[in-house]
């Protein structure tokens, strides 16, 4: 079974990417999704979280933007948060893998949007990287709910810049271009990469 890593900084196109390849029958982990779940009710990293961030968990949940607040520009409390949901959503990924294994998938991805930053491309046997012209990404990121372009600067200082990030990829999928062009680069890529 082939793991191709799947990143970009933000406002890339990664997640129509992740859609993309489920749509080429490729089975997708979302790590961000993962993430949601165990801050979600029942979630079990809400009371790891209240615990280290005190206030931060509301009817059962972990409140995101409370959270968020409390960690943005502090790299200490991101650490913390990281050392309670990194080892979480590893388990998680190592669940999903062992699936597909069983399922006997051909390719899978694993969507994981800091890769480098955490050394997960170690996993990978290769890793597809999307990216876009700088104002583009602006526009995309920006008309997020609650985006402004200080928060998106300091995204961008805890992301690995697009330069470094397309020289470590084995495949550099440009999203700039339409969803067809994104659909045919990506089903290249798993031609390419899937065993005969």
């Amino acid at each position: 079974m082939v793991v191709l890593g799947l990143t970009g900084s933000i406002g890339m196109g990664k997640s129509t990417a992740a859609e993309l390849f489920r749509r080429l029958g490729v089975p997708v982990y979302d790590a961000d999704a993962e993430i949601h779940r165990l801050l979600a009710p029942g979630g079990r990293a809400v009371p790891l979280v209240g615990k280290a961030f005190p206030g931060v968990v509301h009817a059962g949940q972990v409140d995101r933007d409370a959270l968020g607040k409390r960690v943005f520009a502090d790299s200490k409390a991101l650490a913390k948060l990281e050392a309670i949901l990194h080892p979480m959503a590893r388990t998680a990924q190592q669940r999903f893998l062992a699936m597909a294994r069983r399922r006997h998938a051909p390719v899978v991805v694993l969507d994981i949007p800091l890769l480098f930053e955490t050394g997960g491309e170690a996993n990978c046997d290769a890793v597809v990287v999307v990216t876009a012209p700088r104002f583009l990404q602006d526009l995309r990121v920006l008309r997020r709910p609650g985006m402004t372009p200080e928060k998106l600067a300091g995204i961008r200082a805890r992301q690995m810049p697009d330069g470094e990030k397309r020289r470590r990829a084995d495949f550099v999928v440009h999203t700039g271009d339409g969803r067809r062009r994104t659909l045919d680069s990506l089903a290249a890529v798993i031609k390419l990469v899937t065993p005969s």
